[in-house]
């Protein structure tokens, strides 16, 4: 059975060995948690959300996952298993309550994957409670498991029919709620009204609306699928929109001398202050300026260094807040706006088509990122599968296993790649929507499950697979070395390995020395500079013990 993640630092630990930080090797599971579990079916319905009739119309609602079904699944074991060392899970605010126009009016799409934020300061119904956050999280952190958030500080929500309605926004022709279809939803809401000022209003955001400013044309000022931008470069003082100040059971206040930036940052970080997150995803990085993002980091910081303050018993360790983020086409090295905008490591746009178009390809790729990564932190977050781009083909996730969990960097597992979750329906004008299909807890793959389990854990015992040095051994079967020379950690591995095959072992391991195959479990002795394979394998793992 696969080490838990617990269980191999207790390992390390008594070896003598110190474990890498967690920025070195960042192992990290990305769920739309509406997607992955139902933990309380209770919380279903927030604020009347309905779920549709068919799959294809059904695409876009909220499907009942929750903070409660990562915690029943933390209980499980299931990420330890995987190595898991970070959760990462779409933004739990408040969002909008109704639904829009999806795609080429094919679904009624609801803010199931949190991007359609209302109130920053609430947890979203569908969510769970804030008692079930704080579970949640304690539970991740007694595992050494990590939670991240996603966060977005480029643009609030929609204002939907149902939440115009609710919140006394009189924008809507009468009968709208009752009568609005996909068809003609738009037709009910007053696009000229000036009373969409009671909304977030012209100081808040740009949205091409009366007394609004209208979205520019470049990165930083556009809005991006009409979505209202927030104006994170002003400089202005504001006070909180009419619709937030009267909103029931809302948390935020007027602050003082407070600038939109400045009350997302602190919206933002009192998640961290309050429950201990750790780090935080951010979306669309490349519309918001470099500033509003190193703003958030240290803030968000400084939170995470009070909450651990007071809750030493709750925390992993001391480490800083860590932040990642989605600038779209970024590619594995570090540039400017990294530096700039705070972030520990980027999401790697390139590593997909990378790893699913030409395995042969895999030791040049194995190569070029090893040097970029040679000896430090990881500066990419590396993933097969993603919600804006396509899943893995399903066929090949043995191969992809291989590919991600092996290369030099970060990763980040899209949950399903390691159970074969197959896509959903790909509705007209927003195809993407195949990828954030239901997790498949009845129909898992075993095999695929095993082999994801094998090297993930694997990967969690060896920083050397991160920021190691890396040589090829020889090419068939193919064998490679990976050696951290500061932590003192080495790693030979070959991929699609036959019974009998001679798997060279380099100057990593010493002639005579016995080492532990992770893979099958089997002991096997250096001669002659290699050692045989006692099995047909899809790998061997070779480690010492």
């Amino acid at each position: 059975m696969a080490k838990t993640l617990a269980a191999l630092l207790l390992a390390l630990a008594a070896a003598g060995v110190q474990a890498a930080p967690f920025a070195d090797n960042p192992i990290v599971y990305f769920l739309i948690t509406d997607r992955f579990s139902n933990g309380n079916p209770d919380n279903d319905h927030g604020y009347g959300r309905q779920r549709e009739k068919t799959q294809a119309t059904d695409v876009g609602t909220f499907h009942g996952g929750d903070l409660k079904g990562i915690t029943d699944k933390l209980k499980a074991g299931w990420f330890t298993q995987l190595g898991v060392n970070a959760l990462w899970i779409t933004a739990p605010y408040e969002q909008i309550h109704g639904w829009v126009v999806g795609g080429d009016k094919a679904f009624k799409h609801y803010a199931y994957h949190g991007y359609y934020a209302l109130d920053y300061t609430k947890l979203d119904a569908n969510m769970g409670t804030p008692e079930e956050l704080r579970e949640m999280v304690d539970t991740a952190h007694a595992q050494g498991i990590r939670v991240l958030f996603d966060v977005v500080m480029n643009h609030p929500g929609y204002l939907d029919i149902q939440t115009a309605d609710e919140l006394k926004i009189p924008v809507l022709w009468p009968k709208a709620r009752a009568e609005a279809t996909l068809a003609n939803y738009h037709a009910f809401i007053d696009y000229n009204s000036d009373r969409f000022k009671d909304w977030w209003g012209r100081p808040w955001v740009r949205a091409g609306l009366p007394g609004y400013v209208d979205g520019g044309s470049d990165d930083l000022t556009k809005q991006l699928a009409y979505l209202p931008d927030f104006r994170t470069e002003s400089r202005e003082f504001v006070k909180l929109p009419k619709f937030l100040r009267e909103k029931p059971g809302t948390k935020a206040v007027d602050l003082p001398d407070t600038t939109v930036r400045g009350y997302l940052v602190r919206w933002l970080s009192d998640w961290v202050r309050e429950y201990g997150i750790d780090g935080f995803r951010c979306d669309t990085v490349k519309h918001v300026e470099p500033a509003a993002w190193k703003e958030l980091k240290v803030a968000a910081t400084a939170a995470l260094a009070e909450w651990k303050a007071l809750h030493p018993q709750q925390k992993i360790d001391d480490a800083p807040f860590w932040m990642t983020g989605e600038f779209w086409g970024h590619g594995p090295e570090r540039g400017a706006v990294d530096e700039a905008g705070g972030f520990d490591a980027m999401i790697n746009f390139e590593f997909q088509g990378d790893a699913a178009n030409d395995p042969s390809r895999l030791d040049a790729l194995f190569a070029r990122y090893a040097k970029l990564q040679a000896g430090h932190a990881a500066q990419m977050l590396n993933y097969l599968s993603s919600h804006d781009t396509s899943l893995f083909p399903r066929r090949r996730l043995i191969d992809g296993a291989n590919a991600l969990l092996l290369a030099p960097g970060g990763v980040q597992v899209f949950y399903g790649d390691e159970t074969a979750r197959m896509p959903g329906p790909a509705p007209s004008g927003d195809t993407q929507q195949a990828t954030r299909s239901d997790m498949n807890w009845d129909s898992v793959d075993e095999a695929v499950l095993a082999h994801w389990r094998k090297l993930g854990s694997f990967r969690a015992a060896h920083v050397a697979l991160a920021r190691g040095e890396h040589e090829r051994l020889a090419a068939a079967p193919y064998v490679f070395a990976r050696v951290d020379r500061a932590a003192g950690d080495a790693v030979v591995v070959a991929l699609g390995v036959k019974a009998g095959a001679r798997l060279p072992v380099g100057r990593v391991f010493a002639e005579g020395e016995t080492l532990h195959d992770a893979y099958s479990g089997a002991t096997l002795a250096v001669k002659d500079g290699a050692v045989i394979a006692p099995a047909d394998a899809a790998a061997v793992l070779l480690e010492r013990r």
